[in-house]
């Protein structure tokens, strides 16, 4: 298929990811417009044949297809309100972080102006865009996924649509990203604890792997469990890890990392067993973290 046949596509906002998904739809053969703030950061894609548009009307209007990958939801409205008019009738796709209310009113203010709202994620780096393996997901308006999906996919080989509520995706976002940071502060106190031995972080890295191949595997175990609502299975219980959480302090002794950071977590676990949940399964964490925590 030459270019021509190709969906033309408009991407506002080109920091590290914009550049990438700039890029995968250019090298993929789509007509591709693209505007920044710093026009600047454009010269590697002008550079290959993209068009830089001299302005954020000039782009939305350029293509059917409109790509924002900026910060907020509200940073995108804000970019896009310049071009508020050229806006009616075109699909705008959001890959941007930000909050389910977030989503909710940039789908209220794109059905507002005639759009076609679609939210999306980029659950990956910029360097994993394109990749057959690459997860995005996006939530809105399903014909604007079935139309475009085709195109969709140069982004990433795994392209979901979660459904027509235009705030899942970034409900998904937010719930799956918060394993990020825990995942690697836990890393992070490893590799601390480790280098105040003389030894390397790296040396740790193959089994840290291991480890989160382990983590995965029990996260259907864990999820059957919070559906069903049946902790009953106390194989890794609540009490067991409420025993290990005198472990940090003692590796604060040893080494003098700073293990303070666990500190909420093993309130979380005493918590838990002092509800009741000891012997269940630590998944009866869950029930924890859906009650807001009571203050003197």
């Amino acid at each position: 298929m030459t270019m021509n046949h190709r969906t033309p596509v408009t991407v506002i906002g080109l920091g590290s990811m914009g550049l990438a998904l700039a890029g995968a739809f250019h090298d993929a053969g789509h007509p591709t417009t693209v505007w920044n703030r710093t026009p600047a950061k454009a010269a590697p894609l002008t550079a290959e044949g993209a068009v830089l548009a001299p302005s954020v009307a000039a782009a939305v209007g350029a293509s059917p297809l409109v790509i924002t990958c900026l910060t907020t939801f509200d940073d995108t409205r804000a970019a896009l309100a310049p071009a508020a008019a050229e806006l009616t009738g075109r699909a705008l796709v959001t890959l941007n972080s930000g909050s389910p209310a977030g989503a909710r009113e940039t789908a209220a203010w794109a059905d507002g102006l005639g759009a076609r709202f679609l939210a999306g994620a980029v659950k990956n780096v910029p360097a994993a865009v394109g990749a057959p393996d690459t997860l995005l997901y996006y939530s809105g308006d399903r014909t604007v996924f079935d139309e475009y999906v085709t195109t969709l996919e140069v982004l990433g080989g795994d392209t979901v649509h979660l459904g027509d509520e235009a705030d899942l995706a970034a409900l998904y976002e937010m719930a799956v990203g918060a394993m990020l940071l825990p995942a690697l502060v836990g890393f992070f106190q490893g590799a601390a604890a480790l280098r105040s031995r003389g030894l390397e972080a790296a040396g740790m890295v193959r089994f840290a792997g291991k480890w989160l191949d382990m983590i995965k595997s029990l996260l259907p175990v864990y999820a059957a469990e919070i559906d069903s609502g049946d902790y009953t299975d106390g194989a890794s219980s609540v009490n067991l890890f409420l025993a290990g959480a005198a472990h940090d302090a003692e590796l604060t002794r040893e080494t003098g990392v700073d293990t303070s950071w666990t500190a909420p977590l093993d309130d979380l676990v005493r918590r838990a067993a002092e509800a009741g949940h000891g012997e269940h399964s630590v998944a009866a964490l869950t029930e924890m973290l859906k009650k807001p925590r009571r203050t003197v």
